[in-house]
């Protein structure tokens, strides 16, 4: 079976605990890949263990073809006071190297995209992207997404650079 052919029988599903190890896996891939960042595995697993046990933190939606989990996304929310409603943000993206370009992220977003649309209290679909992650704006970009003018700010107390660890640290 080529892999056009398993796309056809493509499931897109809730993710469950017992997806965990994969998830993971995929997300310790996805940082090296992007941003070359090597991940702590088990602050990792638990993190995406955290996300089962509060379903207030997200949910992940995979995609499944042939019984493997060949791609992924992660959704959080943020609460917009301006709209009155909540923002979905799409993380943890991932597909299968072997995957990729088969449409796959597509079917997990608009899968996404239909649950947001039917929640009342929905008010829009957001994600952020490395910026040297061309390919990935491209594929955002086609499946009608719009680049904003924000940019993202932040101070990382687990991933930042060590010096930046050491001088939060030392202002407790």
């Amino acid at each position: 079976m080529c892999k056009s052919d398993s796309l056809m029988n493509l499931q897109i599903r809730t993710a469950k605990v017992s997806d965990a190890e994969t998830i993971a896996r995929y997300n310790r891939a996805m940082a090296a890949e992007t941003e070359s960042i090597q991940l702590d595995g088990d602050r990792l697993l638990a993190g995406v263990r955290a996300v089962f046990e509060d379903a207030s933190r997200g949910f992940y939606l995979v995609g499944e073809s042939g019984g493997r989990v060949v791609g992924q996304l992660m959704v959080t929310y943020e609460w917009s006071d301006w709209r009155n409603g909540v923002f979905w943000w799409i993380q943890s993206v991932y597909v299968e190297p072997e995957f990729r370009g088969t449409g796959v992220f597509r079917q997990l977003y608009d899968h996404a995209l239909a649950l947001a649309r039917a929640g009342s209290s929905v008010c829009g679909i957001r994600l952020y992207v490395e910026g040297e992650n061309h390919r990935a704006q491209r594929v955002y970009e086609r499946v009608g997404m719009d680049r904003t003018s924000y940019r993202l700010y932040e101070v990382d107390f687990v991933l930042g650079a060590p010096e930046d660890n050491a001088t939060a640290s030392n202002k407790t």
